[in-house]
């Protein structure tokens, strides 16, 4: 269904989403074999490409995707690749999009040199294209999301988050690449400032929406996106907007009997109780209307552009992220 749907909100970019294929794998040869055994098992893991096509729908609403469009989405894609095969590593994960990890058939050390190896050679892409805005933007981009990272991991320590530092955290660590993919594709294909601002806009206020509504799948449905587990932001001791809400609903004393459910989450009932805890003090409609919200200020930023298949699309994805059920 998820398939289908990105099948659909893709369709005005098919043709371009093909050629980047062929760059995109192209771009991943190395002389070192053990380089290209490593990448080649890369490429079969089909992820659904939702960074690529948000730079080439970026481009395609500005005027037409043409080779810096490419170097962007190779760009984006390949530092995307490279911050999960990091992720794996700092998660101790054994599988990603269902196959073994790389860090689960190569040891830890392989995973991190070939996260490193990627992001050098999306830098290099760059440097060699002398797109150096687009080098100024990514490099940004990769200090944010480390920045939004080690902020995340400072506030589960102490689980003393409240919701300015929750936006500031899904802000860099989520967002600011969404906004990157976007604000790329118009600088590939227009001049225009506004349109740079437009979508670096929509791609904020998506990348923001987008990982609401993954932390209010936590707390409810059948499965989180990619396979996660109900509940398993609780068992990290991650505490998300959700949660935020609840706390400020009850009491200091109430609100301190949740945070110990949530650091001693070891119990059987833990998650179950804070879980009901949430949904009885409203964590889930109020974050879902936040949510809500911000997926019509993404819409609103489009406003400048004319109506397009691009555009349509653009405005489709929002409707894909606040409604989808995994």
């Amino acid at each position: 269904m998820i398939k289908s749907k990105l099948n659909d909100i893709s369709k005005p970019v098919k043709t371009e989403l093909e050629t980047f294929q062929k760059i995109f794998k192209s771009s991943l040869k190395s002389s070192n074999n053990l380089v290209d055994l490593v990448t080649n098992y890369i490429i079969k893991q089909k992820g659904k490409k939702v960074r690529p096509v948000l730079v080439l729908l970026s481009a395609k609403v500005c005027g037409d995707i043409n080779e810096r469009s490419y170097r962007g989405a190779t760009l984006v894609e390949l530092l995307h690749t490279a911050t999960l095969v990091h992720d794996d590593v700092v998660d101790s994960a054994d599988k990603r999009r269902g196959f073994p990890s790389i860090n689960a058939i190569w040891k830890n050390k392989i995973a991190v040199l070939m996260g490193d190896y990627l992001l050098a050679k999306g830098l290099m892409i760059s440097v060699e294209g002398e797109d150096f805005d687009f080098l100024k933007k990514i490099t940004n981009t990769v200090k944010r999301m480390s920045e939004g990272e080690l902020l995340q991991i400072q506030k589960t320590r102490k689980l003393d988050i409240d919701e300015e530092t929750y936006f500031k955290i899904i802000s860099d660590k989520t967002a600011s690449l969404i906004e990157t993919c976007c604000e790329i594709g118009s600088m590939s294909s227009s001049d225009n400032p506004e349109h740079h601002q437009a979508l670096k806009d929509f791609g904020n206020y998506l990348g923001l929406a987008f990982q609401i509504k993954d932390d209010i799948l936590d707390y409810e449905g059948t499965a989180k996106l990619f396979g996660k587990p109900i509940g398993g932001d609780i068992k990290e001791k991650k505490i998300t907007l959700p949660l935020i809400y609840a706390l400020n609903k009850v009491t200091p004393v109430e609100a301190n009997q949740v945070r110990k459910l949530v650091k001693n989450n070891s119990k059987k009932d833990s998650v179950k109780e804070v879980i009901e805890f949430v949904k009885k003090n409203n964590g889930i409609e109020y974050s879902q209307k936040v949510a809500f919200d911000l997926g019509e200020k993404a819409k609103n930023s489009l406003a400048i552009f004319q109506d397009s298949q691009a555009k349509q699309s653009l405005e489709a994805l929002v409707d894909f992220v606040l409604e989808r059920n995994n």
